[in-house]
């Protein structure tokens, strides 16, 4: 009987010293937390803009904390029907490969791709490689391929020494594209990716007009890898103030990708208006835009297909008048918030290179700033 209740007590003493399994993570709107005014669409993600296909590929073993998430503008092939896009940059120290031939020709026709900063180059041979698959005739009857990819530093939690993306990895990523619910927080291009010095990643959300607004749907999914505690503002609560704990052994200064997507009829430079709302949904999360960050947003409209071959020699394109154009702006500001927020609420804690640790954000703490 002694020997019992010492095994007993034993086994008590090692489960109250067994760390804590963490609470299941929620979404920001399944804590309670609203966002806006305007209301989501059904899965509340880039996906609810009709034929937006996302993919993941996430690299988790050893030092390697990294991976690649793609995005298809369209279900169709975006190499024969370009879709009217545009970039915005609010700070540089970044890069969005292909941006310039966006921003020259106003379309996009290949599918976005992200993964970690010393990872680009592996990712633009990637698309290539998958590309020239799928498209004998590029390079040879048809123009050369200009891939965009867009990148975010890991390199706190990922060993980015290590270059573990590989064009195979962005084609399983490609290959995996679906539309439907999207994976968020610590996977694909996130899963290395810290924001307010907590764990964060790939976020996303949507909203969708009023009849009387237009009817359409506006749909974000970002990467973030930015900001510092301090200014962490949920629904207008500087919670981060009062966060001070789960710190980070190294800070990381980061950035933020963002991809907005709209059924809206848009053209090139309606789309770089919308895109550069994106920097006020930055900013309705309290995140600053520092020297180091490289805030890189890109917009596409599934409203306008652009044929690569056009017969009459003509494209037309409906576009949305500029007295329609402020729900959009609207619509944009808070999804990118929302998916901000979504990256967070979402991540798990995450052991990295070195033993560096980000730690998921406390949800139960964070509901209870929010309601006070």
């Amino acid at each position: 009987m002694t020997i019992a209740i010492a095994l007993l007590a034993a086994l008590t003493t090692l489960a109250a010293a067994a760390p804590k399994a963490e609470a299941p993570r929620k979404r920001v709107r399944e804590l309670g937390i609203a966002v806006g005014r305007l209301p989501p669409g059904k899965l509340n993600a880039i996906t609810d803009v009709h034929g937006v296909r996302v993919g993941h590929r996430t690299i988790s073993a050893g030092n390697a904390r990294t991976g690649v998430t793609a995005v298809f503008p369209h279900e169709g092939d975006v190499w024969e029907e370009k879709v009217p896009a545009a970039v915005s940059v609010l700070n540089g120290n970044g890069e969005m490969t292909g941006s310039h031939w966006i921003a020259t020709q106003g379309a996009l026709e290949v599918p976005i791709v992200l993964t970690n900063t010393m990872s680009v180059g592996a990712a633009m041979d990637g698309v290539v490689r998958w590309m020239l698959a799928k498209h004998p005739g590029i390079g040879v009857t048809e123009d050369v391929v200009i891939p965009t990819v867009a990148e975010c530093d890991d390199s706190t939690l990922n060993d980015a020494r290590g270059l573990h993306v590989s064009s195979a990895d962005v084609a399983m990523a490609l290959d995996a594209a679906a539309g439907g619910p999207v994976a968020e927080g610590a996977v694909g291009a996130g899963t290395g990716m810290m924001s307010f010095d907590f764990k964060a990643g790939i976020g996303t959300a949507s909203r969708v007009l009023g009849a009387d607004e237009g009817g359409w749907t506006v749909g974000v999914l970002v990467n973030a890898n930015m900001a510092r505690r301090e200014e962490l503002t949920v629904a207008g609560v500087p919670v981060g103030r009062k966060l001070t704990d789960l710190m980070p052994k190294e800070h990381q200064e980061g950035s933020i990708i963002v991809v907005i997507a709209t059924d809206a009829p848009l053209d090139h430079l309606k789309l770089s208006r919308v895109a550069s709302r994106a920097a006020l949904g930055l900013a309705r999360t309290g995140a600053t835009s520092r020297h180091g960050s490289g805030d890189l947003f890109i917009a596409f409209s599934t409203g306008n297909r652009i044929p690569r071959s056009a017969p009459e020699g003509l494209v037309r394109l409906t576009v949305v008048s500029d007295d329609r154009i402020d729900p959009l702006f609207e619509a944009a500001q808070e999804a990118v918030e929302e998916a901000i927020l979504n990256a967070l609420t979402a991540a798990t804690t995450t052991v990295g290179r070195d033993g560096n640790t980000a730690y998921a954000i406390p949800l139960d703490r964070l509901k209870r700033l929010v309601r006070r």
